[in-house]
Parts: structure tokens; C-alpha cells; sequence
């Protein structure tokens, strides 16, 4: 057990300072990214409410055109009908010049008025993000580095789960001492008892992030499934897990002679007769024998995920998908993923991951003021825990180095900084080894 113990002690603090720096940073830009529904209501409200609404809205189709017509040398992609009221069309259009961004091409929406069909604003946008949801997206998940940032963020997000668990271990597992600790000492932040500043900041860290370890975990386990290496396990053609969302075939259909495909208007009222409600994605076919597809992209609970594909020419609905053909693991991803992005259950998801985001820059805080107390400087790495892994016997070093593999085949970020930490401190033992002064024997 003390082996175990010191082997936490020596992954908590080692990687705690390398890594920690990525995580201040990606909890500062997580805390700004979680209200960005509310900073997009703002900046954008123009363009996506309208400017009060009498009467019934007009055609769909009618819409879209108004959107051709202010870009005819454009052709449509998706239409995003208002989900309320009060809000505008979205017309999104490829047009020329537009270019690609590290998460996909670059397009023009057009926001319709659908009571007047007046163009109330346009917006270059990137998956149907508008612009400063793509800004806000990039910062958190690349800090605006492209691949080299993603792969900082990723290194952040691999190694907390680790952080947590060692530190864990040491609260949870302190030494036998001669008073006694208490269910409200491991539980409550105190500052009484302690001899010096090290331990009342201790009496603090503990406690703050026993409460804090289970947010943390699925904060750090929902960004993973997003990633680039971690989530790319996940690859679609490779998914064993099945973590990835069913997807429609939208195979193509035979195109009857002297039929004239549907308009948007009617494919929309079959998607609706067909179940799919709240807000609805409408790609258009993009040639003869194509078919309409229609998704719902509602956030937040109940999940909407219903998908449907229309044939255009028979108004037949070919292939439908919803949210009891999603395996569990693809439950589960999906219900992370709107988790860490804060829209699962609304503000009270934001507040949450504030709360968590909030915890976790007082942590890193309060460990780097711990450590700044040791003070290394005083004497050359004084207050780095020493190797432990070696004092640990056959059986648990032989299951440690399992999971260590089996976390770096699924986090392959963790596994080279891994292998980057351990040469580091190999180097770094072996320098002090050779600068530690040999003892001159005793004269007889």
C-alpha cells in the first residue's frame, strides 16, 4: 500500500506540474465556450430573431429563393427552418471564394425573415456555427494552433483523469497517524490544525477536489470523445465499441420519366408527419435521383435524433433512424458530448460546468502555490516525490504496466508524453545520481 501511495504521490505532483498549465487553460476557455448560446443571442440577435411577426409565415420555398435571388451564383446546401416563431430561416449556400477551416468548409448563411422573406443578415459560418461559436470552439479546442494546438488540448484532457486518481489516493489513503482523520476532515475544507501554510493549503486542496473528482472525470472523458487521437479511435470504419451515431444510407432512387421531383415545403411536412419536430436540418438533393434528408438537431433533453430520407419523386420516406437505434455507447458519446458542451438539461448544465471549471483553476492554484512552498529551487528538486515504481512487487507492477498500455493504445496523446516523461526523468535521476557526492570511507 505505501508503494502505491508513493506511485500516486509521483504521478500527481509530476504530471500536475507539466500538465497543469494545459488545463488552466482550457478551464479559462471552457468557462467562456459554455455560454456561448447566450453571448450568440446576443452578438447575432438581429439576424436570428425577427423584428416582431404578424400573420403566417411564407413558403419555405418561397424563402429560399429570396436567398438565390441575393446570391444566384450560390447553390443551397441545407435550409434551417425557424424552430419558433420569432426566430429567422437559415439558408445555408456554397458561393464562390469561401474556403476550408480545420472543422469543415466554410459557407455563407443567408437569415430570412420568413413573414416579409427580407434578408435580415448573412454570415460566413462553419458547420452552421455561426462565427463566434467557431471562434470560441477553436480557442478551447486548439487555442487557435490548428493540429499542434489540438494536440496540447488533447495532452490536458489525457492526463486529468490520472491527476484525479492519484490525488485521490493520497487523500483517501493518508498515512496512520497517532490523531485520528475524521469523515469531516477528508470532507470539508479546513484550516485548523495545520503547523504551517503547506498544510492549510492542503486542508483546502483535498477536500475541494474529492467534491470536484466526479465532474472532472466527466468533463475530461467527454473532451476525449471529441479529440483528434482519443476520439479518432472511434473511426467509423473502425468502431468496435460502436461509440459513433448511426448514420442513413441515403441511397439514391430511380428517377421516374416526366415526374417532377418535391419542393422543400412538402418535404418538410412528410419529415413532420413522420415524427421529426423542434428544429430541423433540410438537405436538398443535389441531383436527379437523390433524396431529400431530414434531421433534427434540438439540444438538451429529451434527445431528438430522428434522421429521415425522402424519395423526391414519390414522397415516400425511404429510411428513417432515431434515438432507439443508437447503441448505448453511442448514447452514452451523445449524451457526453452535450454534457461538456453545456446544453444537455440548460442552464443548470452551464452553471454546472462553471462550478467544476470555477474548481479546477483554484486547484491547479492551490497546487502550484503547495508546491512554490516546497520550493525546489532552495535544493535542486528538494520537493519532487522520489521513484517509487520500483518498490512495487511483481503482480501490481505487472497490472500497472496492463493499464498503462491499454490507456496508451486509447489515448495515444497520453501514451507519447508518457514515454516523453519517464526519459525525462531517467535523464533527470541519472544527473543527480552522478552530481551526488560519493562518501569518503573512514580512516581505520
Amino acid at each position: 500500500m505505501l508503494a502505491v501511495r508513493l506511485l500516486a504521490r509521483r504521478l500527481h505532483f509530476m504530471a500536475g506540474i507539466v500538465v497543469a498549465p494545459f488545463l488552466l487553460v482550457l478551464a479559462l476557455t471552457g468557462l467562456v465556450y459554455v455560454f456561448s448560446p447566450q453571448i450568440h443571442d446576443s452578438l447575432y440577435h438581429s439576424a436570428l430573431y425577427v423584428n416582431g411577426h404578424q400573420g403566417k409565415p411564407h413558403p419555405v420555398s418561397e424563402q429560399v429563393a429570396a436567398a438565390l435571388a441575393a446570391h444566384p451564383e450560390g447553390s443551397v446546401r441545407q435550409v434551417i427552418p425557424p424552430p419558433t416563431p420569432e426566430r429567422t430561416t437559415r439558408v445555408v449556400m456554397s458561393v464562390p471564394g469561401l474556403q476550408k477551416s480545420g472543422y469543415g468548409m466554410q459557407e455563407r448563411t443567408v437569415f430570412v425573415d420568413p413573414y416579409t422573406d427580407f434578408i435580415s443578415s448573412e454570415l460566413t459560418t462553419v458547420d452552421s456555427k455561426l462565427p463566434a461559436n467557431t471562434w470560441l470552439r477553436d480557442l478551447h479546442a486548439d487555442f487557435h494552433l490548428g493540429e499542434v494546438g489540438r494536440v496540447y488540448a488533447e495532452l490536458g484532457a489525457s492526463w486529468l483523469p490520472l491527476i484525479i486518481i492519484g490525488g485521490l489516493v493520497l487523500w483517501l489513503a493518508q498515512p496512520k497517524r497517532r490523531k485520528r482523520v475524521t469523515a469531516k476532515e477528508l470532507l470539508l475544507p479546513s484550516v485548523s490544525g495545520a503547523k504551517d501554510g503547506w498544510g492549510r493549503l492542503r486542508g483546502v486542496h483535498g477536500p475541494l477536489g474529492l467534491w470536484l473528482a466526479i465532474g472532472m472525470l466527466l468533463l475530461a472523458l467527454s473532451g476525449l470523445l471529441m479529440s483528434q487521437f482519443a476520439g479518432g479511435r472511434a473511426d467509423r470504419s473502425i468502431d468496435p465499441l460502436r461509440l459513433h451515431a448511426p448514420t442513413l444510407t441515403a441511397a439514391p432512387v430511380p428517377v421516374p420519366p416526366g415526374t417532377a421531383p418535391i419542393g422543400i415545403d412538402e418535404a418538410l411536412a412528410v419529415a413532420r408527419s413522420a415524427g421529426l419536430d423542434g428544429e430541423l436540418v433540410v438537405t436538398q438533393p443535389a441531383k436527379p435521383g437523390a433524396v431529400y434528408t431530414v434531421r433534427e438537431t434540438s439540444l438538451g433533453l429529451p434527445m431528438h435524433r430522428d434522421e429521415v430520407a425522402i424519395n423526391p419523386y414519390t414522397s415516400a420516406v425511404t429510411e428513417k433512424i432515431g434515438w432507439h437505434d443508437y447503441s448505448v455507447p453511442a448514447k452514452v458519446s451523445a449524451l457526453a458530448t452535450e454534457f461538456h458542451t453545456g446544453t444537455l438539461f440548460g442552464l443548470a448544465n452551464q452553471i454546472v460546468l462553471t462550478v467544476i471549471a470555477v474548481g479546477l483553476i483554484a486547484l491547479i492554484l492551490l497546487g502550484y502555490r503547495m508546491w512554490w512552498i516546497k520550493n525546489p529551487y532552495k535544493s535542486t528538486w528538494s520537493a519532487v516525490p522520489p521513484v517509487s515504481w520500483r518498490q512495487l512487487s511483481s503482480l501490481p507492477l505487472a497490472l500497472a504496466l496492463i493499464v498503462v498500455a491499454a490507456l496508451a493504445w486509447f489515448m495515444p496523446v497520453f501514451g507519447a508524453s508518457l514515454l516523453v516523461f519517464v526519459l525525462a526523468d531517467a535523464l533527470i535521476n541519472l544527473i543527480r545520481r552522478r552530481r551526488r557526492p560519493i562518501p569518503t570511507p573512514r580512516a581505520r
